[in-house]
């Protein structure tokens, strides 16, 4: 949400406005007239107090509006259903600003966020909270719709008015501005620690100065240039910098692909080379506009020398490895992991060894493996590990024992929502939070339904995907294993097929889709005269060149299978048994740089495997590969031999991954298996010398407890001295 500046907004004498929005022009999008129009009224239903009547928000002190918000709190503890969401529904008015006492937009968000930091202080999202998983235990109103024949809008309605309201607050207190309030600042703070927020640092900079590569030629063109040069006709247009995603521009450099998408990719004809024109030749020459004032503070672009973005890493394992094979090439034996030891080995090994140092790099994840198997040889000697109770370390415990049924869950709702995915009966119904109660009879209602279930399902992959990608991350920076763990739930579940499937489809469509009705959008809806639809306006769309929406989704997505598959081998068996490499290739046609990495950094893990004849085909993809991802030293990837491709069992990696996650769960979270590990005392002494709690009666029977127990009983010394 737009932060906006609280100078020149009216908070005073301007007359009693009437509805906004236009009820006889409600939007099957949504629903968001019908929405708002409802909460306005409960708003005003609550507003019955004499000082308070015949005021309007804005004019109201800050304490006036705090009481407001109080009798707002206490009524929600009320057991009527119906009166708690009608005072649910006023707040959400509060949340959405007010609108119907502001003028324009910029007023609309100011009010927001006044707001939802008034009601964040004054304790809202704790009871949103509480009525949130009342919501979820009401088996009785999950019971009564799954029943119905068909399922609407209507019957998620205090969920959908609990959830907005709870993400109108997340959403604005996520945001900072420079012209935040002191307290506003320690409201945030507290509230990120709430809800357990962690940060984490990207390499999004060096990304940012990346400039996005064409894509290689089609087998379209090839056959055109081709013809061309036997025509002895080939045209040379006058060399261009390459627009791309990254610059707003507005030509439209899709217009070329819808037939070119359904012909085959270089590779899977394995053509040569010699016909591929010059991309930039391809480019038709148009003048981008300037650019749209921007949305954030620009960020400061970093300057990097002439070369590859990237400085190149080596592992402890890569050093270990090419000092045995030197060791054994030169001297005829090895010394297991000793890599400073540089006896006999000639001078130029020496200078290898140096270099390869210099860029080592020890990952957080080695480090934690390392200190897990020490951890699992010497239990007693290490002691207990201390774990710190971080959010991300509460999430993995409340998580881990239903870990499974989460994973199948979102990827089952990524499935559902998949556009290239048919509707089956045994499928989720994600449709039940967009259908009316009444469907369209009309060409526009149907038109408006179409559009509103295309952003429906397009909302639903950005959330799961950038969910996935999220829990990985954070699972990753707290312990390895349970990252492990995520990774390996994710892929028995056939997340890498699934991934696989959405980018099947014509990606270029995807990015570009409009499923976007602006006039319908908050805050515009509510402030502004609804204008009269047709056809041939929701049909025309916005005037966005592309939807961010999706290639975030697809940026998300990319980025969970670049986890998934990095240095394991089996799983990167997957991708070439799968034929990912012509899926893939056709996702560089997206002229985005952050995209075009994690693509290229899948095909760079499988290039080895895809045979000679793959690479001479598609020397621009290897090109782009080795100019935009980063290397190691050592990495024999756009060499790498057939023989490479050592047999690969996919069950014995991923048995193995689940024994160390295992073991790890077990020794950290298990609590009832030290007992075997409890040290003996067996010194007489100390054993002697501890205090025994015995019953208080114990000394009236103590004569009677020692003849029984003691002179009463047979002693066999002998025994003691033969051996068992």
């Amino acid at each position: 949400m737009q932060e906006v500046k609280s100078k020149g907004i009216a908070t005073g004498s301007k007359p009693r406005q009437k509805w906004k929005c236009n009820s006889r022009k409600k939007s099957i999008h949504s629903q968001f007239c019908r929405t708002c129009r409802l909460a306005y009224i409960m708003y005003k239903k609550q507003m019955i107090t004499r000082d308070t009547r015949d005021r309007r928000w804005i004019e109201l002190t800050v304490e006036e509006q705090r009481s407001y918000v109080m009798r707002l709190l206490d009524a929600l503890e009320v057991t009527d259903r119906d009166k708690r969401l009608k005072v649910a529904r006023a707040i959400l008015y509060l949340a959405q600003g007010v609108f119907d006492d502001c003028d324009t937009e910029v007023d609309v968000l100011h009010w927001s966020r006044h707001n939802v930091f008034l009601l964040y202080d004054m304790g809202i999202f704790t009871a949103l909270l509480e009525l949130l998983s009342m919501e979820i235990d009401n088996n009785q109103a999950c019971s009564s719709a799954v029943r119905k024949p068909a399922i609407s809008l209507a019957d998620s309605t205090e969920l959908r008015v609990l959830l907005s309201i709870m993400y109108l607050i997340v959403e604005t207190i996520r945001v900072q501005t420079e012209d935040d309030r002191p307290e506003w600042r320690a409201s945030r703070e507290v509230f990120k620690n709430e809800l357990g927020v962690c940060c984490t640092v990207t390499c999004i900079k060096v990304v940012r100065a990346m400039r996005a590569a064409s894509p290689p030629a089609s087998a379209m063109e090839l056959i055109e240039q081709q013809q061309q040069q036997k025509r002895g006709r080939r045209s040379r247009r006058p060399l261009v910098k390459q627009d791309s995603l990254d610059t707003y521009n507005e030509r439209d450099p899709f217009k070329n692909d819808d037939a070119r998408d359904e012909e085959e990719d270089p590779e899977d004809t394995d053509s040569g080379i010699e016909g591929e024109v010059d991309p930039l030749d391809r480019d038709v020459i148009i003048q981008p506009p300037p650019p749209p004032p921007p949305l954030r503070p620009p960020t400061e672009r970093v300057n990097f020398p002439k070369g590859l973005p990237w400085a190149p890493k080596v592992r402890e394992k890569d050093i270990e490895h090419f000092l045995e094979t030197s060791r054994n090439k030169f001297i005829g034996f090895t010394l297991g992991n000793d890599t400073d030891t540089l006896v006999g080995l000639p001078r130029p090994i020496h200078e290898s060894v140096k270099t390869l140092k210099q860029h080592k790099y020890v990952s957080i994840a080695e480090v934690q493996i390392k200190k897990e198997d020490e951890l699992q040889q010497c239990p007693m000697s290490l002691g207990e590990e201390e774990v710190a109770e971080t959010p991300t370390e509460m999430l993995y415990l409340g998580m881990l024992p239903n870990l499974s049924q989460y994973v199948i869950a979102l990827l089952k709702l990524l499935l559902a929502a998949a556009p290239t995915s048919k509707a089956k009966t045994d499928s989720i119904n994600i449709l039940a939070d967009v259908l009316p109660e009444e469907m369209p009879i009309t060409v526009l209602q149907s038109m408006k339904l179409g559009i509103d279930v295309n952003r429906h399902k397009e909302i639903i992959v950005k959330a799961i995907s950038a969910l996935l990608l999220l829990l990985l991350k954070h699972f990753k920076l707290n312990h390895i294993y349970q990252f492990e763990i995520v990774s390996q739930h994710l892929v028995f579940a056939n997340c890498i097929p699934l991934i696989l499937k959405f980018f099947n489809q014509n990606i270029m469509s995807y990015i570009s889709a409009k499923n976007s009705i602006c006039v319908l959008d908050f805050p515009h809806c509510v402030v502004h005269e609804m204008p009269e639809l047709t056809a041939e306006s929701l049909e025309a769309g916005d005037s966005n060149q592309f939807c961010w929406r999706n290639l975030f989704s697809c940026i998300n997505l990319l980025r969970i299978l670049n986890k998934l598959t990095k240095w394991k081998h089996s799983r990167t068996m997957m991708l070439v048994v799968f034929k990912s490499a012509p899926i893939l290739k056709r996702a560089l046609k997206v002229k985005q740089a952050m995209m075009q990495l994690y693509v290229l950094k899948l095909l760079k893990i499988q290039t080895k495997y895809l045979g000679r004849q793959w690479r001479k085909s598609n020397m621009k993809t290897m090109s782009a590969i080795y100019q935009k991802v980063r290397h190691r030293l050592n990495d024999d990837w756009a060499y790498g031999n057939d023989i490479d491709a050592r047999p690969w069992d996919f069950q014995a990696e991923e048995c193995a991954l689940r024994e160390s996650i295992e073991k790890f769960n077990s020794r950290r979270y298990d609590r009832n298996k030290n007992g075997d590990f409890v040290p003996v005392d067996n010194c007489l002494q100390s054993v002697l010398g501890q205090r025994v709690e015995l019953p208080e009666d114990f000394h009236y029977s103590y004569e009677m407890w020692l003849e029984r127990e003691v002179f009463s009983q047979p002693i066999q010394w002998e025994g003691l001295l033969q051996n068992p």
